[in-house]
């Protein structure tokens, strides 16, 4: 099982495909239409049992979804080796944005039940669907074109998207893995405009949102 903190997202979950087991609330009264059992609890037994420095309202015990594979999208995000749980949860906040249905993950990335990935999608989690596979099996038979980034890359403001991509996110220290790479068929870089050498890079989940922006724009 894992937890969701917050009425704002837990009243988000009888419309998705997860199942709460049951909540614990300073406040049930609040809450949403639930067929859980609720339990009132004080803010001081909240504490005890939240992740948050500084917790919300309530905290929902949720049954984790056995893993299943959409068949591929038009386009969908590759992560190959992401370890900050923030940036997990602002990429699938960003499918969600953008209408990206599945992600496929590499079996080193972080936990997609993470605590902090759940608090950081805000939500977004319960409509995009998460994969963890062996990402050089899958690249090599996925009918997509792989796409990577790199600075010596295609200049993201000019380049012609293909009609089915899968778009790979590296690791935010060492990027893509060797074997990742291998199987790119094209790479993109987003220019940089500034003039400081001081920003070597960008975060990857910004990385990502400049680059989506770029793919569906009009």
């Amino acid at each position: 099982m894992f937890l969701v903190e917050g009425n704002k997202i837990i009243n988000e979950l009888p419309d998705s495909k997860f199942k709460i087991k049951e909540i614990f609330s300073t406040d049930p009264q609040k809450l949403g239409r639930t067929e859980a059992p609720v339990t009132h609890i004080s803010e001081n037994e909240l504490k005890k049992i939240s992740f948050l420095q500084h917790p919300k309202d309530s905290v929902a015990v949720c049954y984790i979804n056995e893993e299943e594979r959409l068949a591929d999208k038009n386009l969908q995000l590759v992560l190959d080796g992401i370890q900050d749980p923030g940036n997990l949860g602002t990429i699938i906040r960003l499918a969600d944005w953008f209408g990206i249905e599945q992600i496929i993950c590499s079996e080193d990335t972080v936990d997609f039940y993470n605590p902090k990935v759940i608090m950081a999608s805000m939500g977004s989690f319960t409509r995009v669907n998460i994969v963890y596979t062996n990402l050089v099996e899958y690249l090599s038979k996925s009918e997509n074109v792989n796409i990577g980034t790199d600075m010596d890359g295609e200049n993201i403001y000019s380049f012609e998207k293909p009609e089915k991509l899968n778009l790979i996110l590296g690791n935010e220290g060492n990027g893509m893995r060797p074997e990742t790479e291998k199987l790119l068929q094209k790479s993109v870089m987003i220019p940089r405009f500034g003039k400081s050498q001081s920003t070597e890079s960008l975060n990857v989940s910004m990385a990502a949102g400049i680059i989506l922006g770029q793919f569906f724009r009009v």
